[in-house]
């Protein structure tokens, strides 16, 4: 599934990476603990999470996930934005709750990851 089909699904705001809205993701996972993203062992994922700071941000970069959509009305701040454009990063931000994000995604066919 496109990034920009992702948005449309969940009715989100990108905030940093406009230009990769063509990105190809087949797998979600939503999740708020980062030492559980540490143990995501796929490509093309899209990572759902209500925790909005750097430490998310560099995680992700740990992880090699490069797309991001922050639930439950968080917002990305300026150093989260710089930081995600030097990885080369999509920011998301979404109203939703966690659950019904990963619902709809789910539902759009996206696949988990276990």
């Amino acid at each position: 599934m496109k990034i920009k089909e992702v948005i449309n699904i969940l009715n989100a705001k990108v905030v940093s990476g406009h230009h990769q809205l063509e990105n190809e993701v087949e797998f979600t996972f939503s999740s708020d603990l980062m030492s559980d993203v540490l143990t995501v062992e796929r490509d093309n994922i899209l990572l759902l999470t209500g925790l909005a700071n750097l430490q998310t941000i560099r995680t992700a970069e740990m992880s090699e996930i490069s797309n991001i959509i922050f639930v439950r009305k968080k917002k990305v701040t300026t150093e989260m934005i710089q930081l995600a454009e030097e990885n080369e990063m999509i920011l998301i931000e979404c109203d939703y709750s966690m659950f019904k994000a990963s619902g709809l995604l789910f539902n759009a066919g996206m696949k988990p990851v276990y």
